[in-house]
């Protein structure tokens, strides 16, 4: 009984950060349908949706309204940061947007430190410290909200990208640029757009996952790895293969830290990336031609 109630207490635990890396390899995902390039910002806009929420919710505004305000100002900095950084490149070619992404996470992150501290940060969860009984098992309320939240926000994604005219036009562009061009999609606002998703996308993330663990200005390269494995683990591209990356991934790191000891947990994620590029570099859910969202 003892074993099933610990083995209980890791899937919870690998779950809720599943959800989270889920978030983050969304906004790899988007990014890349539309570039062909990884965005190194990723995990800096995680952090700083993180810190923005729990600078907020320090000034006093309910947990649930600083998200709400956070998570969309991420999101109007990745937009900002697509139109002033990679819109007026005159040859926007996959390498070259990825290494100014990089330039871009290292400025979001000198940013954060200047303007919102150097300190750990934290906040109450969206339901204070509430603990729920669940299966035997003490479950903190919090994550049973970034479960939610994350499967709402990928279910959402998906209808979009599969019902939505927007989100066709996306899907077209990321097949074929120059096709979608021709019958009247300008393939730089579709591109701005995904951007923006990925940022907003990656703001989520931190927000909900900062009642469960601090975060700091430094942590954004370590969150971008993670959701970048699961996006590699998934599919790199594909919405329901970052929702199975991030959950196996989350599951692998609760398992390694509950059965042999906390110090193997960041090395699964490098173990796995490893692993799927060698055995199977499309990802669990990819495919040779990944033209569908």
């Amino acid at each position: 009984m003892a074993d099933r109630t610990v083995l209980l207490q890791l899937l919870f635990s690998g779950f809720g950060t599943g959800g989270v890396y889920a978030l983050v390899a969304v906004g790899f995902s988007v990014v890349y349908k539309s570039t062909g390039a990884v965005n190194f910002a990723q995990g800096e806009w995680t952090m700083l949706g993180g810190m923005t929420t729990a600078t907020l919710a320090a000034l006093h505004l309910p947990p649930a309204l600083a998200c709400m305000i956070a998570v969309p100002l991420v999101g109007l900095v990745g937009l900002m940061s697509e139109r002033l950084a990679v819109a007026p490149l005159r040859i926007p070619t996959p390498m070259a947007i990825t290494l100014l992404t990089i330039g871009i996470g290292l400025a979001t992150r000198g940013a954060a430190m200047l303007t919102l501290g150097k300190q750990p940060m934290g906040y109450d969860g969206f339901s204070g410290n509430a603990v729920v009984q669940i299966a035997g098992i003490r479950v903190p309320a919090q994550t049973l909200w970034v479960l939610a939240i994350a499967a709402g926000f990928l279910l959402l994604a998906q209808l979009f990208f599969s019902r939505s005219v927007p989100g066709k036009a996306l899907r077209a562009l990321a097949a074929d640029r120059d096709a979608a061009a021709l019958v009247g999609i300008e393939p730089g606002r579709g591109v701005m757009w995904c951007f923006a998703l990925g940022a907003f996308a990656g703001g989520l993330a931190g927000a909900i996952v900062t009642p469960l663990t601090f975060i700091s200005y430094d942590q954004g390269a370590a969150l971008g790895f993670k959701g970048f494995s699961a996006a590699i683990l998934g599919g790199l591209g594909s919405l329901p293969g970052a929702a199975l990356g991030g959950i196996v991934l989350g599951v692998a790191e609760a398992l390694a830290a509950g059965t042999l000891s906390s110090q193997f947990k960041d090395a699964i994620a490098f173990a796995i990336l490893l692993l799927v590029l060698f055995l199977r570099p499309n990802g669990l859910l990819g495919r040779a031609d990944t033209s569908r969202l």
